[in-house]
């Protein structure tokens, strides 16, 4: 079980929080919520001051901060007698998106009751399930809520890469925490696998264009209305077909690339 790896886990969440920062056009960072009201003190570490308003931010340590994350992340998720790297990959989503959809993804790919509260079902469910399938599944699951969200667009690379980086970490400090006699050679390995989807996945997309292509020409001889608005539907179905594809190798290829970076250094 993952006892006492809030100390491991933290780290790796805080250096995707951030440091310090005092944009005066962020409102987080006014001690009102809102900019111009209040004391511009800024966010650190993910601690803002619009939640905290008598701290100063700017002086915080991971000292300082470490029974915030512990209070209202940490316990809640029942991360604590999670099995080692699940605890990271479901602390890390709900820091990032909130514990109750943490707790509810972690919920349901373990096959426990999706009510939000981690608790003793949940618990013996994870510590029974194969834990590299589900810190997968759950990051998987993760990276779909994010690709749903309207600031997808804007935020997708650090997202994405983040998500990719957990993972491999949490497979990592599982490997470590079960004694895996090569875990060098085990993230290799999820590299490799990651690596050959994307490259089936980037084919397929391109194969998918192609086909389509050749049968838009057909129909564009053939002439005709009718024939038009068909090729239309099969452009609009391509599209997305194939822009869904890219999506999800991009996204195998950053996952290929964090274990690979693991492997280098295990």
């Amino acid at each position: 079980m993952a006892k006492g790896n809030m100390s491991a886990c933290l780290p790796i969440t805080l250096a995707y929080e951030g440091g310090f920062t005092s944009d005066r056009r962020d409102p987080g960072n006014w001690t009102g919520g809102a900019v111009g009201r209040g004391t511009l003190k800024g966010t650190k570490y993910g601690i803002a001051a619009a939640s905290y308003p008598n701290l100063d931010i700017s002086r915080l340590t991971i000292a300082d901060v470490t029974p915030i994350y512990q209070r209202n992340y940490w316990r809640p998720l029942g991360a604590e007698a999670l099995p080692a790297g699940l605890d990271l990959v479901t602390f890390d989503y709900g820091v990032n998106s909130g514990t109750a959809r943490a707790a509810k993804a972690l919920q349901a790919v373990v096959g426990a009751a999706t009510d939000g509260v981690v608790g003793g079902e949940t618990l013996k469910k994870a510590a029974m399930s194969d834990v590299k399938r589900v810190i997968q599944s759950l990051c998987a699951r993760r990276l779909g809520f994010l690709q749903g969200l309207k600031t997808w667009a804007t935020f997708r690379g650090g997202w994405s890469k983040r998500v990719a980086d957990v993972e491999a970490r949490g497979v990592a400090m599982w490997l470590a925490a079960s004694a895996h006699a090569d875990p060098k050679g085990a993230l290799s390995q999820e590299a490799e696998k990651a690596d050959a989807v994307s490259k089936k996945q980037r084919r397929t997309a391109g194969g998918t264009t192609a086909l389509a292509t050749g049968g838009a020409g057909s129909n564009m001889a053939a002439g005709g209305e009718i024939n038009w608005l068909l090729i239309a539907g099969i452009v609009v179905v391509v599209v997305a077909v194939a822009g869904l594809l890219v999506l999800k190798a991009r996204r195998n290829r950053e996952r290929a690339a964090a274990y690979q970076a693991l492997a280098k250094v295990a």
